[in-house]
């Protein structure tokens, strides 16, 4: 089965990290991707906290094309297993 939108979640300072949900049929698929990964996307410096979502939505088609990539080889990481999009990823 193929990896469908979910929702965005939150952005979390502490870990700099944008968390979002992608959906597998009717499971709920735990995805992150780095700030600095979507910086890299993007090619910014910095974008502001309360950026974020905005920069998210804007990235979301090629953000969740590499969520659903990893989800596909079965690249799980974390408790409980979710998908963790790093800059690497999208190279």
């Amino acid at each position: 089965m193929a990896l469908t939108h979910g929702v965005f979640q939150s952005f979390e300072y502490n870990r700099m990290v944008v968390l979002f949900s992608m959906m597998n049929d009717a499971t709920e698929v735990t995805c992150a991707i780095s700030t600095s990964a979507m910086d890299e996307l993007e090619k910014a410096t910095r974008t502001k906290p309360e950026q974020r979502e905005e920069q998210f939505i804007r990235l979301r088609d090629r953000i969740e094309a590499c969520a659903a990539r990893k989800f596909a080889n079965s690249e799980f990481e974390g408790r409980p297993p979710g998908i963790v999009l790093r800059s690497i990823d999208f190279r």
